[in-house]
């Protein structure tokens, strides 16, 4: 019962941290930053007590896990219920989620500038020079608000409350994203914060739109949204597996799953919906790790291992349509993204387009039914992006301090600016060192390594040797990649005065990239394969992997694939092979000066140019869609529809009747209105013309009387006569 209640409570702090600051507290910067990092640190402490209780349990707590409801909305004689619950793959999240937030918070607070005084010329909603952020309680309300949302979506016993809780992420990001809304640029290719924001918005709510419709059939079809009650449940887990769905080839289970990972592609940027999160670096720095690590992107994922027993139609033993569409887009996008990454000059994104990359592997691995290993690369992958991502921040921090210092104007995020900061800034070049080499899958040392291994193996072992050989390139261009952007930065003289004077950051900064760098070296021990010569046996064979597959159904727990030397061999060549080769081109020989030719791009030409404009992926969706979008809408909707029929319509109508009334005036004139005018003026000449008979003298009406009798008298005398 307490582990229960403490599930319930996992994500209220944060949220009430998100009320106090909008509401209470936001008048201290102090306060707010308090509020905030007490808040994620008691959901932290909560949610680990909560997993490790449950870890400590073994193979016997999926049989009685944690897990409470309440009636939420009546639905004729039952009720759709809203509770919590922590199974095996819930309690994984509960370890590495909450702990990136507090590194995240904490490292907010340096990032932030706080300590230091407002600088005049910092105004709201553009990123602060010198001075502390003046939107400082906003950032961190948001921030709360953001990690509330994920924490619920990960506690979440039902796929309609997880909805929700992903619904408020997608109003976070493009919150966080769009911070900076007052920030310009010169150059027109690259895209402002609010601009960012907005494109972020709209193509995960296209997305979204789908994973709706998938959850409404899901209900429709299961009567219930509960995750327990339907994949535990044989009888209606057989009826969604083999009965055909409503369209094309696949069961009710495969297209329910297939419209739920649609919103995967948009929440973890998977082609062609990955164009959002580039741009989405124009958030400040905290955001980054938050979305890429810590929140939206692993939300993507996550929501895909939930249904995985329905997309898998019965473990994945055969193959099926969903999967494999699921495997081409995540093996795809794994290549697509690291190609461009290695063409790349902005700090941030270079890391964007490797996180592209590495939730392709994950997806991929989910097509392959590579369960346990897409969980895996998803925990170790959140504690090195984060930590590489943090890492970036502190190095753009420490140029800026030195741009600050020099008064030279730069772009403080492009490599070709920076060079020599290794001995300037030699914490955040061990830390960024040690997340880059996890992220490269540097051998037996990093997290990655295992994790990236396990992907690799299970490709092998279930004959999907095409997408182990893209995947393979994929880790290699990942590995030179990360060689590059380490040469680039750390490496050499500096290239510019700004990075000559650039220095290690505050406390607040490094002390969460010293963290992480522990769990990006340590964390991939727990995962190592079971019959990997003495390591297995040393590392408990692989209690990981045993611990997450039991958050499956028995039936569907994908098998063990046995231990082959091939794919590590291959693994260490590429990782070990890539760095090398990226340390010969950028390492061995630096950039001399910023204005320097990068040396692969003379030997790809053209290649190079394509890579470093993404494919012009981004060019074609604006010609495609955007353009025609603004034509319809300008043109179609506004000049012809619009202003044409409809203006044009209503215009006739009123011109008719305003005619009509005219003429009805006109009418109303001649014959209703003319023979009573015409009485009167006749009775007003009348009575003009009778006036002067009344004189009001006397003698003059005796003068009348006699004139008439005489008149009279005549008249009949001539009659008489």
């Amino acid at each position: 019962m307490n582990l229960t209640l403490l599930t319930w409570l996992i994500p209220v702090p944060p949220l009430i941290s998100f009320l106090l600051i909008v509401l209470v507290v936001n008048r201290s910067k102090a306060l707010s930053h308090t509020v905030a990092l007490t808040s994620v640190i008691i959901s932290w402490i909560m949610s680990w007590i909560v997993a490790f209780s449950a870890i400590a349990q073994g193979h016997h707590y999926n049989e009685h896990p944690i897990h409470d409801h309440v009636h939420w909305l009546p639905t004729g004689d039952t009720f759709l219920n809203m509770g919590v619950a922590v199974d095996n793959l819930s309690a994984v999240l509960l370890v590495f989620v909450p702990l990136c937030i507090v590194a995240i918070f904490l490292y907010s607070v340096g990032y932030s500038n706080f300590g230091k005084h407002l600088d005049d010329h910092d105004l709201p909603g553009s990123p602060p020079h010198h001075g502390i952020e003046p939107l400082y309680s906003r950032f961190f309300a948001y921030l709360s608000l953001f990690a509330g949302a994920m924490l619920t979506l990960v506690v979440a016993d039902n796929m309609l409350l997880m909805f929700m809780g992903w619904e408020v992420m997608g109003l976070c990001s493009y919150l966080l994203i769009g911070f900076w809304y007052g920030r310009e640029y010169d150059n027109p290719k690259q895209t402002p914060p609010r601009i960012a924001a907005i494109k972020a918005f709209m193509t995960t709510r296209v997305a979204d739109v789908f994973m709706l419709l998938g959850i409404a059939y899901l209900y429709a079809e299961a009567g219930t949204l509960n995750f327990r009650d339907i994949f535990f449940n044989e009888d209606l887990m057989y009826t969604l597996t083999h009965e055909p769905a409503v369209i094309g080839a696949f069961t009710i289970a495969q297209l329910i799953g297939l419209l739920i990972f649609i919103g995967t592609v948009g929440k973890s940027a998977q082609f062609p919906l990955h164009v959002w999160l580039p741009d989405a670096m124009e958030g400040p720095t905290p955001v980054s790790a938050m979305i890429h690590a810590a929140a939206m992107v692993s939300a993507g994922i996550y929501s895909t291992l939930r249904v995985f027993p329905l997309i898998s139609n019965g473990g994945g033993h055969g193959a099926n349509l969903t999967m494999d569409i699921i495997t081409f887009i995540g093996a795809f996008t794994a290549l697509f993204g690291a190609t461009i990454a290695v063409a790349q000059y902005d700090v941030k994104k270079v890391l964007a387009y490797s996180t592209i990359s590495q939730l392709g592997f994950m997806v991929a691995a989910i097509g392959m039914s590579a369960y346990v290993a897409a969980t895996f690369h998803l925990m170790t992958h959140a504690f090195f992006k984060a930590l590489l991502f943090m890492g970036s921040g502190s190095i753009i921090h420490g140029v800026e301090h030195g741009m600050h210092d020099v008064h030279e104007h730069i772009d403080p995020q492009d490599m070709r600016n920076m060079g020599g900061l290794r001995h300037k800034m030699p914490t955040t070049f061990w830390t960024f060192l040690i997340g880059g080499f996890a992220l490269s899958g540097f051998p037996f040392v990093t997290a990655g390594f295992w994790s990236k291994d396990e992907i690799l193996g299970d490709a092998w072992y279930n004959g999907h040797y095409i997408v182990f050989t893209v995947l393979c390139i994929a880790a290699f261009l990942t590995a030179f990649y990360t060689m590059r952007q380490i040469s680039l930065t750390f490496f050499g003289k500096p290239r510019t005065e700004s990075a000559a004077h650039a220095h290690e950051n505050v406390w607040t900064i490094t002390l969460p990239l010293v963290v992480l760098s522990f769990f990006a070296i340590f964390a991939g021990f727990v995962g190592v394969h079971a019959k990997f010569p003495v390591l297995g046996e040393l590392f408990g064979k692989n209690p990981f992997g045993h611990w997450v597959e039991l958050a499956l159904p028995e039936a569907m727990i994908p098998a063990h694939f046995p231990f082959d030397w091939f794919p590590v061999i291959m693994s260490i060549v590429v990782g070990v092979g890539g760095l090398t080769l990226g340390y010969l081109i950028y390492g061995r020989n630096p950039m001399q000066s910023a204005d320097d030719v990068d040396p692969v791009k003379r030997l790809l030409g053209p290649i190079w140019t394509m890579l470093e404009n993404k494919y012009y992926v981004d060019e074609f969706y604006y010609a495609a869609f955007i353009k025609p979008a603004h034509w319809i809408g300008e043109t179609l909707t506004f000049k012809i529809i619009d202003r044409g029929i409809i203006d044009g319509v209503i215009h006739f109508v009123a011109s008719f009747f305003w005619k009509a009334g005219e003429g009805s005036a006109a009418v109303e004139q001649v014959a209703i209105d003319a023979p009573p005018d015409r009485m009167a003026d006749g009775v007003r000449w009348t009575g003009d013309a009778m006036k002067y008979v009344q004189t009001g003298r006397i003698q003059n009406y005796l003068m009348y009387t006699v004139i008439a009798i005489a008149a009279i008298g005549l008249m009949f005398g001539f009659l008489l006569a």
